[in-house]
């Protein structure tokens, strides 16, 4: 065979056989893929490498403790030379600064990852606050003790959760929450054993999406007031693992995992970078004019200390502060008046995401009902025309709240 012959031939193999980056990005979600496509081509590679990198340590339950590591390898990179080859004073400080990081994550090991710590006690009960300050006492539980729930407080949140699914809901679609008890890693909750597996039919119904939101907002709730720890969990489970666990119970040809909710004891022992992320980002959130409108367009911010829509008093508080995918908060809301009453408030998702907005609009909708029954302001849930409603381009319709009766002066 000829040379420029054979030298054709690889040039066509090279294009068959993928290179190692393709084959990296192979293992990459679509969304993934996406983003890496948006950095030049001369860094995919290494970057690719590294996200892999951090995935497995994520789905091996050991990130969350190693990034205090990670960040000490700058400072001992200065420091180390420094203190070969320059005053004693030039190297401490780099040295010092790597030092506690190291320090601290040797410590999160211990105490979270191997649980080398003093017995710790069940929380307290929630029972004496009022839905309000229940709803604002709650927090994304991120570390949990590693005993189990007791028999009670399981029994009580399994019954809690065939309830909320027995009541009426916006979809003709079936929802589940399966319970399972095993080792499903998740992000970047750590010690989590016990969960509820949100499940609703695969073919796409937006409408059992946000039941799944809705319901299980009320199962947290109640656990909540028993002192159990709750954590929702999206992207950030290992749904390999939860396929094993769930074994029959789930069908992938007809099912669809939605999110996770990590049920517990909350711990005193947290990793410091959970504790800098919860400082951080976990408590943030948009103000109320931000969230709640007065035209259909949400461009008119509603004034919710002004009669008539001040009786709803802390119902537009307790909704600010409903978790979402990330805090990203994407519900909107806007009052509808006619001569000066009020009649009905609608509710928009503000992106066109499928499952995270729905999930989100879903867990609105439970707090909003929860809070105007705590009132004792009658409405009910409908769903109008969006021709009716009329949005705007920025914002999906979705339900809307609509007043049995006016609330009491």
């Amino acid at each position: 065979m000829a040379i420029n012959e054979k030298m054709e031939i690889r040039r066509e193999a090279s294009h068959i056989v993928p290179s190692t980056e393709e084959k990296q990005q192979v293992r990459l979600s679509t969304e993934e893929r996406e983003l890496l496509h948006r950095v030049p081509p001369i860094l995919r590679g290494p970057l690719t490498a590294l996200w892999l990198i951090k995935r497995r340590l994520q789905f091996t339950g050991w990130l969350q403790y190693l990034i205090p590591a990670f960040l000490s390898l700058p400072f001992m990179v200065i420091g180390i030379p420094l203190w070969f080859f320059a005053p004693l004073w030039a190297s401490v400080p780099f040295l010092f600064l790597a030092g506690i990081l190291l320090v601290v994550a040797c410590f999160d090991i211990l105490t979270v990852k191997w649980g080398i710590n003093f017995p710790e006690r069940r929380p307290r009960r929630n029972a004496d606050l009022n839905l309000f300050d229940l709803m604002r006492a709650r927090r994304s539980c991120r570390s949990f003790q590693r005993r189990s729930l007791s028999a009670k407080d399981r029994e009580f949140l399994l019954e809690s959760a065939k309830t909320h699914l027995s009541e009426p809901k916006f979809s003709n679609a079936t929802i589940r929450l399966e319970y399972i008890d095993g080792p499903v890693t998740v992000w970047p909750t750590v010690n989590a054993r016990e969960f509820f597996i949100a499940i609703a039919p695969k073919k796409y119904d937006r409408r059992a999406v946000m039941d799944v939101g809705r319901t299980l907002q009320h199962v947290v709730m109640d656990a909540t007031r028993r002192g159990i720890g709750t954590c929702w969990i999206g992207p950030g489970a290992d749904h390999a693992s939860i396929n094993e666990l769930l074994g029959d119970r789930l069908d992938p040809e007809r099912d669809h995992i939605i999110c996770v909710c990590a049920i517990g004891y909350a711990s005193r022992f947290v990793p410091a970078f959970i504790r800098v992320f919860n400082s951080k980002f976990s408590h943030r959130r948009h103000p109320l004019e931000a969230l709640f409108f007065s035209d259909p367009a949400c461009t008119q911010p509603l004034n919710t200390t002004a009669a008539p829509f001040n009786q709803l008093e802390r119902t537009y508080e307790i909704c600010q502060w409903a978790p979402s995918s990330y805090n990203g908060q994407t519900t909107r809301c806007t009052a509808v008046t006619e001569g000066g009453t009020v009649t009905r408030f609608d509710f928009f998702a503000a992106t066109t995401s499928r499952y995270y907005a729905a999930v989100a609009m879903g867990i609105w909708t439970a707090n909003w009902e929860m809070g105007c029954q705590a009132l004792d302001i009658a409405g009910r849930w409908e769903f109008i025309s969006p021709e009716t409603v009329d949005p705007g381009e920025l914002h999906r319709y979705d339900v809307s709240w609509v007043l049995d009766q006016q609330p009491a002066g």
